[in-house]
């Protein structure tokens, strides 16, 4: 699955998201992408990112929601860019099933203008604030 503007990608990764279909965010990726995930989970290609994201939404992120907040895409000549998409995750579980609480995430991709459309070409998912 592509997409026909960068700018399509936020919402629709967010719906996808909220439907808790790992199938369809994964399709988002090219085939051997790389992600890194809220967890810090690490995956390569859409398989791997499928079954990473499966078992995330699956568990600490079984009822969370995502709203979207400020983007800001950088071009990278006429074939690729970087999006920055900030998110607030709420309905967290921490691991003994209690509420987390809400949280700030960003988003940066890296997408790529393949012939069927703009795919994922990499991902980092991160905790806004958190120091690496």
């Amino acid at each position: 699955m592509s997409f026909a503007t960068p700018e399509d990608f936020p919402r629709a990764f967010a719906r996808a998201w909220g439907a808790r279909d790992a199938l369809t965010l994964s399709e988002f990726f090219a085939p051997d992408a790389d992600f890194l995930s809220l967890t810090g989970g690490a995956a390569v290609g859409r398989d791997e990112i499928a079954e990473l994201l499966a078992g995330e939404l699956a568990g600490a992120f079984a009822r969370a929601r995502l709203v979207t907040g400020r983007m800001k895409i950088r071009p990278i000549g006429t074939e690729a860019c970087v999006v920055f998409q900030r998110f607030v995750l709420s309905g967290l579980l921490n691991p003994d099933g209690s509420d987390a609480g809400r949280i700030g995430a960003v988003l940066a991709a890296t997408l790529g203008l393949y012939p069927e459309g703009w795919q994922i070409v990499a991902a980092q998912f991160v905790v806004e604030g958190a120091a690496g």
